[in-house]
């Protein structure tokens, strides 16, 4: 049966979530894990200087998420159509932008990580511990960026499961590795980079051994000519720059969170840190419903079945606002006792306990926006994506200079989940042409 007569059921949403909910969410837990090992060191500077440099890599790797989502759209649409050419040609560009991007990274990681820091402005402890941190992770980046475009390619195939193995063996490896290095061998800061840089390599070979079929083929049956094909590389990267542009936006929008959290002193940047981590793990958990829209509305879309297209929208929607209550209501439940497995510090413990509340509110407030991201991301509408992005974000910084200087950290939360809230009515707006434009072979 073709993709495109296959019922999009309750059933069938949870098959492709599901892998992808797991894997998601054991992306924030190896932050966590992170932040725990750390946070049991003396001294509260190791939580801050794992926190920028995290912060670092969300601006360097995030930044090229469009290798991720942009992938996922065009094969997507490719398979919902039955064009195993165009898939195989989109393999291959993605591939080759990835490792290029990467190897262009890790060699300008001296001046990237200099220049982040003297951004950042943090306490000369946290700024030295985050310089070790950084100038070993650097060098993480092509097999990063590699695990990108093997994600996507998972995903838009219908695929999470191997998605999921995928997402595993990088974490567990991280995991591992974390546990070994700080508490065992006692490398401090300098062992959770090294436990993340081992992890991205070993996820990057197990990546091109689960696809090895076809990337040979791809290889064997595309001429070169054909893959860097001028009409069709520049209609890539416009859609690439468009999510590109989007994705900076969003993470400056969480520097900037994490930017002003340090001007209010260490103890708040290693609250803020920490609570981030709770709104990663219900992003990265809801995520899973966005990705479960990317393939089936992109490919609903690439079949041009307008019917299948809307059963997609429904049914990905109704699961993931569930989801957000189930959230909620779990961050209501146990939040002091999640607290407790970040630090041991009883100051960074019962301040975080003060702001609890913006991390309770947060999944019901986001989940609209993860779910339209999703949606725009599988259809291929990447300019109007960036285009609300944009303006979201200017609306954020504009609450951040009210808010905060009215309510200080809880004006920096509430300016968040402001930022969510214009992130869901701007793709609204842009919701209806996509129904307009999209073709309709529905026979």
């Amino acid at each position: 049966m073709a993709i495109s007569n296959t019922p999009i059921t309750h059933r069938s949403v949870w098959l492709l979530a599901g892998p992808m909910i797991i894997s998601n969410i054991s992306v924030p837990l190896v932050g966590a894990v992170d932040t725990a090992v750390v946070g049991h060191l003396p001294g509260i500077h190791h939580i801050g200087a794992v926190a920028l440099g995290a912060l670092i890599f969300s601006f360097v790797y995030w930044g090229f998420g469009f290798l991720k989502m942009g992938i996922t759209g065009f094969i997507a649409r490719a398979y919902g159509a039955g064009d195993d050419r165009t898939i195989s040609l989109t393999i291959l560009r993605f591939l080759l932008l990835g490792l290029a991007m990467g190897c262009l990274v890790a060699l300008l990681g001296d001046p990237l990580v200099t220049l982040a820091l003297h951004l950042l402005n943090s306490s000369e402890k946290v700024e030295t511990l985050a310089a070790e941190y950084s100038l070993i992770r650097i060098w993480s980046a092509p097999a990063t960026l590699c695990v990108y475009v093997f994600t996507g390619i998972f995903v838009g195939l219908h695929n999470t499961r191997m998605a999921l193995v995928l997402q595993l063996i990088l974490n567990l490896t991280n995991v591992v590795l974390d546990l070994l290095f700080v508490p065992v061998l006692e490398l401090g800061v300098a062992g959770v980079a090294w436990a993340t840089l081992i992890a991205e390599y070993t996820a990057s070979f197990f990546g091109f051994f689960f696809l090895r079929k076809r990337i040979y083929h791809a290889i064997a049956e595309t001429q070169w000519k054909e893959v860097v094909e001028v009409g069709a590389v520049i209609s890539m990267m416009k859609t690439n720059s468009n999510i590109f542009i989007r994705t900076i936006c969003l993470v400056f929008s969480f520097a900037f969170f994490t930017a002003q959290s340090a001007k209010l002193g260490d103890v708040f940047l290693a609250v803020n840190t920490v609570l981030l981590h709770f709104n990663s793990i219900m992003a990265y958990a809801l995520d899973g419903f966005a990705h479960s829209v990317e393939a089936l509305g992109g490919s609903a879309y690439g079949a041009g079945n307008r019917q299948r297209f809307k059963r997609a929208v429904f049914v990905t929607a109704l699961w993931i606002g569930i989801a957000s209550v189930f959230a909620s209501i779990t961050y209501f439940l146990f939040g002091e006792h999640i607290l407790g497995l970040f630090t041991n510090s009883t100051e960074v413990l019962e301040t975080a306990s003060h702001y609890l509340i913006w991390m309770i509110i947060s999944p019901i407030i986001s989940c609209s926006s993860y779910h339209l991201d999703g949606l725009f991301i599988g259809t291929g509408y990447a300019r109007e994506m960036r285009n609300a992005m944009i303006v979201s974000t200017l609306g954020y910084l504009g609450m951040v200079y009210v808010f905060q200087a009215l309510f200080e950290n809880h004006g920096l939360f509430l300016a968040l989940s402001g930022f969510m809230v214009l992130r869901t009515l701007t793709l609204l707006y842009y919701y209806p042409s996509i129904l307009k434009a999209m073709p309709n072979h529905e026979t």
